[in-house]
């Protein structure tokens, strides 16, 4: 499912125009966003956690030539499904 086919899912779900799905999904994006880069978590019971992680710098090899690169520490994304979203998937009740 692309970005248009889940606009039209929320807007015929939740009997909204296709422009306020998108304002909705936007607001929503951009909440996770800048929650997430903050350093919080986002918990939707059901569905999940955002959260951020780290990871540390390290060396690497470049591939081609073998030479050593520094490689720096980054922040990453993380999601953790929740029960009901892994049920879901699994198909169990």
């Amino acid at each position: 499912m692309n970005k248009p086919e889940l606009l039209e899912k929320i807007a015929t779900n939740a009997d909204i125009s296709k422009a306020s799905a998108e304002r909705v999904l936007k607001v929503i994006t951009e909440t996770v966003i800048k929650t997430v880069s903050k350093g919080d978590n986002l918990q939707l019971v059901g569905f999940g956690t955002f959260k951020s992680g780290k990871r540390a710098a390290r060396i690497g090899r470049n591939p081609q030539t073998g030479a050593e690169i520094n490689i720096p520490a980054v922040k990453t994304i993380k999601f953790s499904s929740g029960k009901a979203f892994k049920d879901a998937v699994n198909k169990r009740k």
